[in-house]
């Protein structure tokens, strides 16, 4: 058994709909607390001292920096006739971002983060590019908050101008005339950045050269301070479409004309369906949604008259991103979470499928309107991602950026298999190992999911995992319900009351691992962050006997109390709401802090960082203290808490290596 460091508790109970609910390390949630800076340096320092007297740890962190010290590239974007790339030269914190005109130009620095911070932990997003291709919007964040500034970067002479916005979350920046629209929240108290509750998002006007207190306001909804909005100035510049939503999932779109100052028409009334803005032509505005289509569709609407027809109706397989360039619109279905892409001409008739290699995924798309070729990005679980061209006349796909690795890739080989769960549901889950792999039940494997959030995983590639795999291991990737992998009923199967199938899911695959003689349960390590953190509370809790080592992330650990941190507001609609009776009763029972028992569980690391404003850490702290103080076996109740880091976004090279190797060497292997 391992000493844990001593954790305040205290008194606090409260009657939820006649439960009596305990919750003894509330006062947690105070980030200021005095008390919880020395407990958290306690805690690592016992993460630590148990980590570095595990064998092989030094030799692992040796081998994890040679799989990722190799030319790697990040996204891609066609802004008029130049090409904005990020690249990664092998260990640097940060990708930086290039700039060529065309596909033989000559590369040249646009950004660099690394340059903005010592220790390489501010991140930079890019955003919108004004209309005449001259300025990108970029997004800065310190250590890994969800907090952010905008930045303006002038793309003729490749430097900053003077104009930043501050408290910026979760923006779209859209560009009108010499300025541009973007979403903001009121600055919050001092102390409590990281933890105060967001409400009333506005949107903003800011003319270059500015000041942002000179900033017009736009709109704002006081009536409704839990909604999201963001503004998009139309590809023609004529309209303004306004996109608000109460959550993760649903949206409503408004619209008004861009030189008008009148009010806003609704276009699609919200919540219960999405709706995402494609482009428009003559007097027709395209939509991807799923309203009345749970595997999606294209539709057009005259916004004058709101006339509205089909352009592209539902198909049998799950439509997961469409794009419009021009007259052509590409298309991403998921065929069993594998990419397939379809180019359509401006009557939405198929002109060619992509020839795409193997299992992988394209992820993102960029063209001008006459631009030659589509940019996109291409990867699998044993390639890296690689920018590719598609040319829309020759249908042609050459690579534009690709990586050199120094490993057999051929040697490596990842294979499709279906699990049944409890319901009888069939579930996909990708296998990636050698090919020589034997089915002997001996072999360590990580088994990673997500389930949740209309969110589908699909294959990516790791570095780490090409580490797992060299010692024998396999990386099981499970698509279970919760996700968008099958379209719209795939993910309501997984959310609000059916939670519950989530977990039978992924309990399913695991034992289905087992029973092939993929892995055993001594040789299985499960892995999930955020709502994946979630999913792995739950199904311990649930299954402690399936499992040698598990790994919650940055997860959603109190599910009574959620919704009252940063932006938790906003998973009411995939969660339920913990303050009406129906819906309390569903969270509570699978609640991974409130379902801890005195029993035997397996080894487990619980991961989080300090400056996660997303799911609070909070989450973690009380969910590890909790098992520290019921769990009955032999094996740790670890957690490591991440310095100058936050939910994952952004996070540096350094500190990714360094994750990898703890987790690999808390799992043995």
């Amino acid at each position: 058994m391992y000493t844990y460091p001593s954790t305040r508790k205290e008194d606090v109970k409260e009657i939820h709909f006649g439960q009596q609910v305990e919750d003894p390390y509330r006062w947690m949630e105070d980030d200021s607390d005095p008390d919880l800076k020395d407990w958290i340096k306690a805690q690592n320092a016992l993460t630590e001292s148990v980590l570095s007297q595990m064998p092989g740890r030094a030799n692992i962190k040796t081998r994890l920096k040679e799989l990722y010290n190799y030319e790697k590239f990040g996204g891609v974007r066609r802004i008029g006739d130049s090409i904005v790339f990020s690249m990664n030269s092998g260990l640097q914190s940060q990708y930086v971002y290039y700039i060529q005109k065309g596909l033989q130009g000559k590369p040249e620095i646009l950004l660099d983060p690394n340059t903005l911070s010592d220790d390489g932990t501010v991140a930079v997003t890019l955003n919108g590019a004004s209309k005449d291709h001259r300025y990108l919007a970029c997004l800065k964040s310190e250590s890994g908050s969800d907090w952010q500034e905008i930045i303006i970067l002038d793309l003729e002479n490749k430097q900053p101008l003077k104009d930043t916005i501050k408290n910026v979350k979760f923006t779209l920046v859209s560009w009108l005339n010499d300025g541009f629209y973007y979403s903001s929240y009121e600055k919050p108290e001092t102390g409590k950045e990281l933890s105060a509750k967001n409400e009333n998002m506005k949107i903003y006007y800011h003319k270059l050269g500015t000041d942002q207190s000179k900033d017009k306001l736009i709109f704002e909804d006081p009536k409704h301070p839990l909604r999201y909005s963001s503004l998009t100035v139309s590809k023609d510049t004529k309209n303004l479409i306004l996109t608000l939503s109460e959550g993760t999932y649903g949206n409503e779109i408004r619209i008004k004309p861009a030189q008008e100052t009148g009010p806003f028409k609704t276009l699609f009334t919200g919540f219960n369906y999405e709706y995402d803005y494609l482009g428009e032509s003559d007097e027709w505005l395209y939509f991807l949604t799923d309203d009345k289509a749970f595997r999606k569709k294209i539709i057009q609407i005259n916004p004058n008259t709101l006339e509205q027809k089909d352009f592209i109706a539902e198909g049998a397989l799950n439509l997961q991103n469409a794009w419009k360039f021009g007259d052509l619109f590409v298309l991403i279905y998921l065929e069993d979470v594998v990419s397939k892409v379809i180019l359509m001409d401006a009557k939405g008739n198929p002109k060619t499928e992509w020839a795409l290699p193997g299992i992988g995924m394209v992820y993102d798309m960029s063209a001008s309107d006459d631009s030659e070729e589509i940019l996109f990005t291409y990867g699998s679980f044993v390639s890296p991602l690689a920018l590719m061209a598609f040319n829309k006349k020759t249908y042609e796909i050459t690579p534009f950026k690709t990586s050199t690795l120094t490993y057999d890739v051929n040697a490596l080989t990842t294979t499709q298999i279906f699990c049944t769960s409890k319901d009888g549901t069939q579930v996909p889950v990708f296998l990636t190992h050698k090919k020589d792999m034997k089915l002997n039940g001996k072999n360590p494997t990580l088994l990673y999911a997500y389930g949740g959030f209309n969110i589908s995983l699909p294959p990516a590639y790791n570095p780490a995992n090409i580490y797992l795999i060299e010692q024998g291991g396999i990386y099981a990737q499970a698509n279970i319900r919760g996700g968008s992998e099958y379209g719209e009923g795939w993910h309501r199967d997984g959310m609000r009351h059916k939670k519950q199938n989530v977990f039978d899911d992924f309990i399913a695959v695991a034992e289905t691992l087992i029973e092939k003689k993929y892995t055993s349960s001594a040789k299985l390590s499960i892995q999930g962050g955020s709502n994946g953190g979630l999913l792995m509370g739950a199904v311990v809790n649930q299954r402690p006997d399936l499992f040698k080592a598990v790994f919650p992330q940055v997860g959603v650990m109190d599910m009574l109390r959620y919704h009252k941190f940063t932006i938790g507001w906003g998973w009411v609609v995939e969660y339920g709401n913990p303050e009406e009776e129906a819906d309390f009763k569903t969270v509570y029972a699978y609640s991974p802090l409130h379902n801890i028992e005195a029993k035997d569980y397996p080894a487990i690391m619980v991961m989080t960082a300090d400056h996660d404003d997303r799911v609070v850490p909070a989450h973690s702290f009380k969910y590890i203290s909790t098992l520290q103080a019921k769990n009955t076996s032999d094996a740790p109740m670890l957690i490591r808490i991440d310095e100058k880091a936050g939910h994952g976004a952004g996070k540096s090279i350094e500190k990714i290596i360094d994750e990898q190797t703890d987790k690999f060497t808390f799992m043995g292997i």
